[in-house]
């Protein structure tokens, strides 16, 4: 990966043995791997045993979660914030586990919408709730740097697995909630 990450910049018209850029390959490879890490983790690796039998039944939400990911198609960050939610079915969750649940799906290449998606499903499979609501709001760098240059614009993106799906009211006090 060092000599592609030399390669790009000589290809950019770099000269890679100039004192700024000596070292910058190795720290482009280490930048890199460390803004996908997320894909040697599982949620089961995070969660690590965190789940306990409470007889909770009303919805959870951990909100304002900081994300940073990387757009697929240029390669260039996204920022924002998730809020999850769940309605537990005899089994809660560590709340710093969703959290590293977040943490685990942003740190890849992807698209938001795949990314609000994989969250929600992490959450559903790692607790089996009752149902799960998730919300992501993201600026991109993509949007922002390059192409319709809008540097105030904000994607969200949401997904909506089980009670959600069915419960008009539950949907409505979620998204009052994360307001």
């Amino acid at each position: 990966m060092i000599e592609a990450a030399r390669t790009l910049l000589e290809g950019l018209g770099e000269d890679v043995r100039r004192e700024g850029l000596l070292k910058t390959p190795e720290r482009m490879v280490e930048a890199l791997l460390y803004f996908t890490r997320g894909y040697t983790q599982t949620p089961s690796d995070v969660v690590n045993g965190a789940m306990f039998h409470e007889e909770h039944e009303d919805m959870i939400i951990v909100k304002d979660i900081d994300l940073y990911s990387m757009c697929e198609h240029h390669v260039v960050p996204f920022f924002g914030k998730a809020h999850v939610a769940y309605v537990p079915d005899k089994k809660v969750l560590g709340l710093s586990k969703v959290a590293r649940i977040v943490e685990i799906y942003s740190r890849r290449l992807q698209i938001q919408e795949r990314l609000t998606k994989n969250i929600a499903a992490a959450v559903m499979d790692t607790i089996e709730p009752r149902g799960v609501a998730v919300v992501v709001e993201s600026r991109h760098l993509c949007m922002v740097m390059r192409g319709v240059q809008k540097t105030q614009s904000v994607t969200t993106t949401s997904a909506m697995l089980g009670i959600f799906q069915e419960d008009g009211k539950l949907r409505t006090e979620f998204f009052s909630l994360i307001k």
